[in-house]
């Protein structure tokens, strides 16, 4: 900030300098020379452009005393920084990502519904119109949890982090429709697993001959994952032996995929206590982030867009079938390829911008990080809401998508074990979602597993 670059923002057109403070080339190659070399090692949560502005904000702050700008305010006793005009940054939230021009299909995609279009033009419009919305609702998240210590705002991100995600498998939970719930889940993690992590490579491997991270966040969140694996692995297994008289029943198994989602969600409390308590120096980057809009208002936009989504995703829900039918596409290819696009398409435009810039652990937590969250929170969190509403969610997913899913983690672990990466690694984890994808799309569409 001391440089003059505290509004400096990778993903935005416009970059604002202070008239005070003049940056040549040299001082530039400098800055960003100590920012590759210091690193930014944390985001466990979910990206946005907004969400880079502050953590690179906070790079640049935490390196040496600097001056405190007129432009920072204090606003109902916590910081808030935009000219010391809140309305003006709540502004630039809505107008500074290019995702954000598809508001425009928010009033076609209520009025699809309530004029009972097409299923097609209704999954259709209200698909394109979430995708703003989960971008918006990662950007209060961030908001919100600015405002608060590092152990809040990081439980804030936990729980609001894949809040796209969770409502849509709830809605789908309500309405039984268990095979979409499990497609979309596990899609989700192919998509963060393999397609944002491949192209951060192979985009950062474009410009950089090899880039280098830190080794144990990412190796702490493959070995969740793997653990995610073991938990949906033992129910399918135990379902395919029902045949060959194992002696295990449908109760049984709705049994073990329940106590599985407690260990789960139990593992995934025990990685936040790892990372916000114990060994908090191995996840360091953002703790002088300030809020740019107050309290209330974050918490008032968080609840707004998740009342929006929450009726915006019923109504995709229940289209799917129709638009399976009228564009010729399978149930299973929807939920694993297409529905992810609604909560990772902003995170995914982050993570290869600042994989780009040489910022690869930002970009590894940011892809490892959503994974993690899908599968010991978000998937637990759903079978135990079926728990909770009478309906028979289980782990029980289609073996060979759980095949699918422990071999992604292998290779993935291969690629990330000698803590570097290159566009080769990117270009191999990119065709094993293409060769995924693939297949699915060849899929017979299945019964539901309950």
């Amino acid at each position: 900030r001391r440089q003059g670059w505290e509004h400096y923002d990778p993903n935005s057109s416009r970059t604002w300098v202070t008239s005070s403070s003049k940056i040549d080339e040299e001082t530039a190659a400098s800055i960003a020379a100590e920012n590759s070399r210091e690193g930014l090692r944390d985001i466990p949560s979910e990206s946005s452009p907004l969400i880079m502005k502050s953590i690179l904000r906070a790079s640049a702050s935490s390196q040496g005393d600097r001056e405190i700008s007129s432009n920072t305010v204090e606003t109902n006793g916590s910081e808030v920084h935009s000219d010391g005009n809140p309305w003006i940054a709540l502004k630039e939230m809505f107008t500074d990502s290019k995702v954000n021009i598809l508001f425009v299909f928010l009033p076609f995609a209520y009025y699809s519904h309530a004029a009972k279009w097409s299923d097609g033009s209704i999954f259709v419009l209200n698909f394109l119109a979430m995708v703003p919305l989960a971008s918006m609702l990662g950007v209060f998240t961030e908001e919100l949890a600015a405002h608060t210590n590092d152990v809040i705002g990081g439980l804030i991100n936990a729980t609001f982090g894949n809040a796209v995600e969770l409502v849509v498998a709830i809605q789908a939970l309500l309405a039984e429709d268990y095979r979409v719930v499990q497609a979309s889940l596990i899609g989700s993690v192919f998509s963060n697993l393999l397609l944002v992590l491949g192209m951060c490579f192979f985009c950062g491997g474009l410009k950089y001959p090899e880039q280098e991270f830190i080794p144990q966040g990412a190796v702490a969140s493959i070995a969740l994952l793997g653990f995610n694996g073991l938990a949906m692995l033992l129910p399918s297994q135990f379902d395919n032996l029902n045949g060959e008289n194992s002696g295990t029943n449908e109760v049984d198994l709705t049994i073990m995929s329940r106590i599985g989602s407690i260990l789960l969600i139990l593992m995934y409390g025990l990685m936040l206590f790892f990372q916000l308590k114990t060994h908090v120096y191995l996840f360091e980057g953002d703790h002088d982030m300030m809020a740019l809009i107050p309290f209330h208002w974050a918490l008032i936009g968080l609840v707004l867009i998740t009342a929006i989504v929450t009726v915006l995703s019923d109504y995709l829900v229940g289209s799917i079938d129709g638009f399976c039918e009228q564009f010729h596409m399978g149930r299973s290819f929807v939920g694993v390829i297409i529905l992810p696009i609604v909560g990772n398409a902003v995170e995914h435009i982050s993570a290869v911008s600042v994989a780009m810039k040489n910022k690869m652990d930002l970009a590894i937590g940011v892809a490892l990080g959503s994974a993690v969250q899908i599968s010991l929170f978000v998937l637990p969190v759903v079978v135990v809401s079926g728990w909770a509403t009478g309906k028979e969610m289980t782990l029980n997913f289609p073996s060979y998508e759980v095949y699918l899913y422990l071999i992604s983690v292998v290779i993935v672990s291969l690629c990330l074990q000698n803590h570097r990466s290159n566009w080769l690694e990117g270009a191999l984890l990119v065709s094993t979602y293409a060769m995924i994808a693939l297949g699915i799309y060849f899929e017979a569409d299945i019964a539901p597993k309950s």
